[in-house]
């Protein structure tokens, strides 16, 4: 399930999370927030919500913190998207993995860089979605099945 800025007064059907889990994605720019977006859907994120602003993406961090964060940290309504990695660190019961996208790799502190991956655009969606899958934590039974079938 996808859902989008523009769908924020219309009710939520709710569904259980994908394999990947919950993903929230802040882009402001339509055509790379869509791309991500769909990309995740297609690994197995749900629901995958995307926010144009800090401003909106910290209204869905009151509702449920995601298990992925892709956040853009030059925004139109902040240029520190990376306060926004701290929040959802600090607001859930288990840390999201975070994954900042930007143009400028080098403008992140270091402090803030420490809290997730840094992904330099412009990026394949193949290579975010490998990377996810990398990092993202597994649980028991995918634990055995890449032991019995020798991955890791």
């Amino acid at each position: 399930m996808l859902t989008t800025g523009q769908d924020q007064d219309k009710p939520v059907r709710r569904r259980r999370p994908g394999p990947l889990g919950r993903a929230l994605v802040v882009e402001d720019d339509g055509l790379i927030a869509t791309d991500i977006a769909e990309a995740l859907v297609e690994a197995g994120a749900s629901p995958v919500e995307i926010c144009a602003s800090i401003a909106h993406a910290m209204e869905r961090l009151e509702r449920a913190v995601p298990a992925l964060l892709i956040l853009d940290v030059h925004l139109a309504d902040r240029d520190d998207g990376w306060a926004l990695a701290e929040l959802a660190i600090q607001l859930g019961e288990s840390p999201p993995l975070i994954l900042f996208t930007t143009a400028t790799p080098d403008s992140i502190p270091q402090s803030a860089a420490e809290l997730g991956h840094v992904l330099a655009k412009p990026f394949r969606t193949e290579d975010l979605i490998a990377l996810v899958r990398r990092e993202k934590p597994r649980g028991l039974l995918g634990r055995i099945r890449n032991a019995l079938s020798g991955s890791d």
